[in-house]
């Protein structure tokens, strides 16, 4: 370690930070609930595209957990995208459409992977881990 640090003067890895956007509010507090219990930090939900982007641009997560159907004309692949635009943050779509169209349609917000409805939260927690370590994070 430089200058005589020890291993116990290392910092703490820093806890990925997800921004979860899910129309339906039992599905994002069970999504919630889940990343919290594997050690992830949680940072908002958002049911809709623009509040997502609000969100997204204030809290600037490391990840965040897309459902396509939200409570606004515009979808979670349109807020995926104008995010990714903006901020750089990349998806993961937990929705129930993965149709090869729509996933073309969302490959521009270069998603990080797709978890199909009805999914168990053990999986998608895996997805996430998957994904943020594929980041860096």
């Amino acid at each position: 370690m430089p200058n005589g640090q020890t291993a116990d003067d290392a910092p703490a890895p820093r806890t990925p930070r997800i921004l979860i956007v899910e129309d339906d509010f039992f599905v994002a507090l069970e999504i919630e609930i889940s990343l919290t219990e594997a050690g992830f930090q949680v940072v908002g939900t958002a049911n809709t595209a623009e509040k997502a982007e609000r969100l997204a641009a204030d809290t600037r997560p490391d990840l965040i957990i897309m459902d396509i159907r939200l409570l606004s004309e515009r979808d979670g692949i349109d807020a995926a995208h104008a995010i990714f635009a903006s901020l750089g943050i990349r998806s993961v779509f937990a929705t129930a459409h993965d149709d090869p169209d729509t996933q073309e349609r969302a490959a521009g917000a270069r998603p990080l992977g797709w978890i199909v409805k009805p999914y168990r939260m053990v999986a998608l927690v895996s997805l996430v881990r998957e994904a943020v370590r594929e980041l860096g994070t």
